[in-house]
């Protein structure tokens, strides 16, 4: 892939930075969430997902993060080590902060709601002189989500880890992720996700989450003029999230490649942007045709919906090309 340029000679592929958060995902499902009494404990968050997803495929990884000092961070540590990633940038937290919580709730394969627990949560306290230039340094890339510029110090700490990156050629990607909460606005969201974006070699999003980039700009939801936007400026990939509709990704040099999707047994809609994300990286460092990646990133995908849990069932590369071949006529 000539629109990047990956460092050959960096120990590490990829670090993730941002959330790190338990997932509790409801074990009965096709019901409320007020009528679920038991759930299944996994690690999550979109930056934590995507790394695991990395992972498993077989890159390099590290992450940069604070947890909280009680068991589930140390559940997390223990997960991130037992999966072979680098927790070397990974702080414990002493300041009396929790580990961030997402229940989920699965009324059917198709409506599926997530509700967060974000208060004094340990991965908005990562500082920016936790960010280690070296860490950085030790990197092919990095991987930043639009959740960790929700509060300060932690949306300090991504603008540096950005600087840095740049400063010694680490390829950024940015994963818009946007949850309400704790955002006091759309329009809050919007400046400082729009400001990371503007750092980044490749975005990742939904086209409702790329539309709220665009507030302050007064744009309509045309992914031409989003692309272009970005690819104006230091961005040379912009991915478009389209879940069941596949992917519609923008290149630097012009091209535009509309990525198809992969029959799936779903159990629920959470975790495939993730998976996507995860094998699309991975196939970028490969250096892959971008149709290759998004092929993929949806087997990934299809993969993750058809299981209870999103970090869990991120799948290995053998469980990806099976998956492709199978589905490919």
């Amino acid at each position: 892939m000539s629109l990047l340029s990956f460092n050959p000679d960096r120990p590490l592929d990829v670090i993730g930075l941002g959330r790190l958060c338990i997932d509790l995902n409801a074990n009965e499902m096709n019901r409320p969430m007020e009528e679920t009494r038991t759930f299944t404990k996994y690690v999550g968050g979109s930056p934590a997902n995507i790394t695991i997803a990395l992972a498993r495929l077989g890159a390099k990884t590290g992450f940069i993060g604070r947890v909280a000092d009680d068991a589930h961070g140390r559940f997390i540590v223990r997960y991130l080590k037992e999966n072979g990633i680098n927790t070397d940038n990974v702080v414990t937290d002493r300041s009396g902060s929790v580990t961030g919580l997402a229940f989920t709730e699965i009324k059917s394969p198709t409506d599926c709601s997530i509700l967060l627990y974000r208060d004094n949560v340990a991965d908005l306290k990562l500082e920016p002189g936790d960010v280690r230039e070296e860490y950085v340094a030790s990197a092919k890339g990095i991987m930043i989500s639009g959740t960790a510029l929700a509060k300060s110090p932690s949306r300090e700490a991504v603008f540096v880890a950005l600087e840095l990156a740049r400063k010694h050629g680490v390829v950024t990607m940015f994963d818009v992720d946007y949850r309400i909460h704790p955002w006091l606005a759309k329009e809050e969201f919007a400046v400082y996700a729009r400001l990371a974006a503007e750092k980044c070699d490749v975005l990742f999003g939904g086209r409702e989450e790329f539309d709220l980039l665009e507030i302050h700009r007064g744009k309509s939801s045309d992914d031409a003029d989003t692309a272009e936007s970005f690819l104006k400026g230091q961005a040379k990939i912009v991915v478009i999230k389209r879940g069941k509709d596949g992917s519609t990704v923008y290149t630097r040099d012009g091209d535009i490649y509309h990525g198809r999707t992969f029959p799936a047994q779903m159990v629920k809609t959470f975790g495939a942007g993730d998976a996507f994300a995860g094998s699309f990286i991975y196939g970028l460092l490969q250096g892959w045709s971008i149709d290759k990646c998004q092929d993929y990133g949806a087997a990934a995908a299809a993969i993750v919906v058809s299981s209870h849990s999103c970090s869990d069932a991120m799948p290995t590369l053998a469980q990806v090309e099976e998956y492709v071949r199978k589905h490919t006529g």
